[in-house]
């Protein structure tokens, strides 16, 4: 069940949202596969510490999330993913694992990668491992103004462009 608090802030900023129940599912990749998405389409929230700050970091499901590029974009001299003991009060209501990315509505600010900006529609966790949030991207930036930057790692064959050799 998504907490009362996540469903109130998303009515009082008008932001529409579509709640999609499934089977219990903990990792992201797994949320994708029950709602029958690909991964990209599924938006992870990671909490990492950046200087002093604690931050959500949103990539796709399917990413992994690259502290040095982290580090880069916010401009500090170190960052590295926050424990569990860390974060698990900033999300009352919420279970450990399913942090959602409202940084708003828990005092922290946000830092989305830009390959979610190409999406139409973000399936999101929202304190739940049995339910999802689908927000359309554009209301996500304007609800949360984000900082965006590229925060995954790069994998072999993502963003290559392969030359034909041959004449």
């Amino acid at each position: 069940m998504i907490p009362e608090p996540i469903q109130h802030y998303l009515q009082q900023q008008h932001v529409p949202f579509l709640r999609h129940w499934h089977p219990r599912a903990v990792t992201a990749q797994e949320l994708a596969q029950a709602l029958h998405v690909t991964g990209y389409r599924v938006a992870k929230s990671v909490i990492v510490t950046a200087g002093q700050q604690a931050w959500i970091c949103l990539i796709p499901a399917s990413e992994t999330l690259d502290l040095e590029k982290v580090r880069e974009a916010l401009g500090t001299q170190a960052a590295r993913l926050a424990t569990e003991d860390e974060f698990a009060d900033r999300f009352p209501g919420c279970e450990l694992g399913a942090e959602p990315p409202f940084g708003h509505l828990y005092g922290l600010p946000v830092l989305m990668d830009e390959g979610l900006g190409v999406a139409e529609d973000l399936l999101l966790r929202a304190g739940s491992h049995e339910e999802a949030l689908e927000v359309s991207v554009e209301d996500f930036i304007d609800l949360e103004s984000p900082r965006l930057a590229s925060i995954t790692l790069e994998r072999m064959g993502r963003h290559t462009v392969h030359h034909d050799m041959h004449p």
